[in-house]
């Protein structure tokens, strides 16, 4: 249960951070933003895991970059649901590098 939490608070974390890049507007209520938080912990803390098996061969042939393009793909539905305040492709990969490192801080698989 605790790696639930800590996938929660990285998502909220980063997108917070996120908010900081140029290309990111965040207006709303300061709620929207930890339910998208919360709503990305979830998502990699239960349904990451199988779509990393089921990209393993991408994985593979790519050399592990298809793991970047995952997690923006997470990234870009959860921020299309909740927030759609992430404009353009790079603020995208910026913010999901952000996710993903504060993931590897917190989680520590």
């Amino acid at each position: 249960m605790t790696k639930a939490i800590h996938h929660s608070l990285a998502g909220i974390i980063g997108l917070w951070l996120a908010t900081g890049l140029p290309g990111v507007h965040f207006t709303g209520p300061i709620q929207s933003l930890f339910l998208a938080g919360f709503f990305l912990g979830m998502i990699n803390f239960l349904v990451k895991p199988i779509l990393d098996i089921l990209t393993f061969p991408l994985k593979i042939l790519t050399l592990g970059l298809f793991s970047v393009v995952l997690n923006m793909a997470i990234v870009w539905a959860v921020d299309f649901w909740v927030l759609d305040k992430i404009f353009d492709l790079w603020n995208l990969f910026l913010a999901t590098l952000i996710i993903s490192f504060l993931n590897i801080i917190l989680v520590k698989k």
